[in-house]
């Protein structure tokens, strides 16, 4: 099961920035929907992946750490802490350190409680890398491919193998060729891609590295077949219209805005 935390690109009542929880262990993202979570199943999140270093992807991160180290504590207290798995780029990993975990914004969660048993635990990924996550009750491993995102700074996307095909997460992205040199030629469940921008402000989506529905009906042009594509990283207020601008653009597709709350079925035997 993916649930959908938040999906907004900024805040505003109701109004999340991006996350997704698999399972009840794996974040796909931390913005601000991260808090929608209980603190039961905060305590359950072993692993983070994130797409890129913005705010609105990683703030729910440093607050996560903070929140659930007494809980994640063992048999043997501190000596027992079961640690969070961050995965992402190299750079947006250093981006963390040197601008969130750095004793100046947020105390630095990779060395507490202590450096040997840290809440906060780095991995490096890479592009085109495939990822396995341990499945509960002796299921098989759960697979997410990395795949490549256009922003304005590094960053990937995510697709989750289901056995109905893959649920894509572009991630913050721009034009992007070779994220549908990826996934042509493979089987999509859905599709979530981001459309940052109305029409009226292309030129904004161009120089942030977001979309517009000009620049995404562009995109999806480059895709096979047809397939079932939710919109995701609108402001507050602008889904209406920018969903009605993508819709008058493209006919091919069954194009829904991605919601709050929102749950896609992925089998636990994928």
């Amino acid at each position: 099961m993916i649930r959908v935390l938040g999906c907004s690109g900024s805040i505003a009542a109701r109004c999340h920035t991006t996350a997704f929880l698999l399972d009840d262990d794996i974040l796909i993202d931390a913005g601000s929907g991260v808090g929608e979570l209980r603190l039961d199943e905060l305590a359950r999140i072993d692993h983070i992946l994130i797409s890129h270093s913005h705010l609105d992807h990683i703030l729910g991160i440093p607050l996560l750490a903070d929140s659930v180290i007494k809980l994640r504590q063992g048999p043997n207290g501190m000596a027992d802490l079961r640690p969070i798995h961050v995965h992402a780029l190299p750079a947006t990993l250093e981006a963390l350190r040197a601008h969130i975990f750095n004793g100046v914004i947020w105390p630095d969660f990779t060395r507490l409680p202590s450096a040997a048993r840290p809440i906060i635990v780095f991995h490096e990924i890479e592009v085109g890398q495939d990822l396995a996550f341990a499945s509960r009750g002796g299921l098989p491993d759960r697979r997410v491919h990395v795949l490549p995102a256009a922003h304005t700074v590094p960053g990937v996307g995510f697709a989750v193998d289901t056995p109905t095909g893959w649920w894509v997460f572009t991630g913050d992205t721009g034009p992007n060729p070779d994220l549908w040199k990826a996934l042509n030629g493979q089987r999509i469940a859905q599709l979530v891609i981001e459309t940052a921008f109305g029409n009226e402000e292309a030129h904004l989506a161009h120089i942030s590295g977001h979309l517009s529905p000009q620049s995404l009906a562009q995109e999806l042009a480059q895709l096979d077949g047809e397939v079932s594509v939710y919109i995701t990283h609108p402001k507050p207020g602008e889904v209406p219209a920018v969903l009605s601008q993508i819709r008058a653009l493209d006919s091919r597709h069954l194009i829904e805005p991605l919601r709050e709350g929102q749950r896609f079925n992925v089998p636990a035997d994928a």
